[in-house]
């Protein structure tokens, strides 16, 4: 016999109940696992990249529901997030203000659970997390459009914080303004989302004057006030300031997504699957890269990325940022090290973390 909708409801609410005495009960644990740490660590952070890492890749591995393996993670890094605000509230530093894709990959990594501190640059989300006025800060560090952030990859060569962590985010376009029934005869936009859409805006407005601001979030802000001004954002910052939306997903390349770093004090365990960045400046000599890419080779190791960067303050000098897969602590990837270390000028390991999983 089929249950009625009224049944359905009463079970729903048994097991709604059930499951909150479970968070509960996991939120105990987590409070007697911090009073033990405040015993036994003496910097008192709690965060643990790695851990987090395996626990939410058994979650998706354990799962057989109808819910789709990222939701289900999606939901348990909130459970963590509250659980680890019990331990201790994290604060994090972003690239501000309010509204911009990169505090969106803040709260995907870390959850809604945390605090987080609205930076004006990206070297001022550096000197936050240095001088201790943040545990972590997110800094975006590709686009798939647009290539490496040069100003990251900059602060990475010249500031001593390691890499704990990365996040992806899909970057979808909206173009808003205050009032869409006005001529828009301005566009406020990051300079990158500018060139992201610039196809679109050629086709749509040609003849409009585009502004390039600090920040998507930013143009949402100035375009709040202004009546014939329109800007290009995300969807939460669309209504965070209130926006009416003109068009949606306006970029030029479906897929566009850019990928952010978690940078802090601390060095990452291995996790079961880690990723590896460094920094190399090659020797003046033929053959330079070619030597620093062959002992990857031959300890099997997949480079995931090899980039071409100016050194800061140096002309016409250059570095590469690599990724590789695996962790500095395992042999195969240690030796190559040692050996890219012998035949370069300067091997800079940023740091070994976790492969995104959300």
């Amino acid at each position: 016999m089929n249950k009625t909708l009224a049944e359905l409801r009463a079970e729903i609410d048994t097991l709604d109940k059930k499951i909150q005495r479970l968070i509960g009960a996991r939120a105990e644990l987590a409070n007697a696992i911090a009073e033990i740490k405040k015993q036994t660590i003496s910097t008192h952070i709690f965060y643990r990249p790695e851990r987090e890492a395996q626990v939410l890749r058994s979650i998706i591995k354990r799962n057989k529901s109808l819910i789709k393996n990222q939701d289900m993670a999606h939901i348990f890094r909130e459970i963590m997030s509250a659980c680890l605000a019990l331990e201790q509230p994290l604060k994090i530093a972003y690239l501000g203000p309010e509204g911009t894709f990169t505090q969106e990959a803040a709260l995907k990594h870390f959850g809604h659970g945390v605090l987080t501190l609205d930076c004006a640059s990206i070297d001022e989300i550096f000197h936050q997390v240095e001088k201790g006025n943040a545990h972590y800060g997110v800094v975006p560090i590709e686009n798939s459009s647009n290539g490496v952030v040069g100003t990251t990859v900059d602060m990475l060569y010249s500031q001593s914080l390691k890499i704990c962590g990365e996040v992806e985010i899909p970057i979808h376009h909206q173009l808003m303004m205050a009032d869409q029934s006005r001529e828009i005869k301005l566009i406020y936009a990051h300079q990158q989302a500018l060139e992201q859409c610039w196809r679109w805006l050629r086709n749509h407005y040609p003849n409009t004057e585009l502004k390039a601001v600090a920040s998507n979030a930013l143009a949402a802000r100035l375009v709040k006030d202004e009546t014939n001004a329109a800007a290009i954002a995300s969807t939460s910052a669309l209504n965070l300031y209130g926006l009416e939306r003109v068009a949606k997903n306006i970029e030029d390349k479906a897929g566009n997504i850019t990928r952010f770093l978690v940078v802090g004090k601390e060095e990452v365990p291995p996790s079961g699957n880690d990723k590896t960045s460094i920094l190399v400046v090659t020797k003046h000599e033929s053959g330079a890269l070619l030597d620093i890419l062959i002992p990857f080779k031959k300890q099997n190791i997949n480079l995931l990325q090899v980039a071409k960067h100016p050194i800061p303050g140096v002309k016409w000098e250059y570095l590469f940022l690599i990724d590789a897969q695996g962790h500095q602590q395992e042999k195969p990837l240690k030796q190559a090290l040692l050996s890219v270390g012998e035949k370069s000028l300067k091997l800079q390991v940023l740091g070994s973390y976790p492969v995104a999983i959300l």
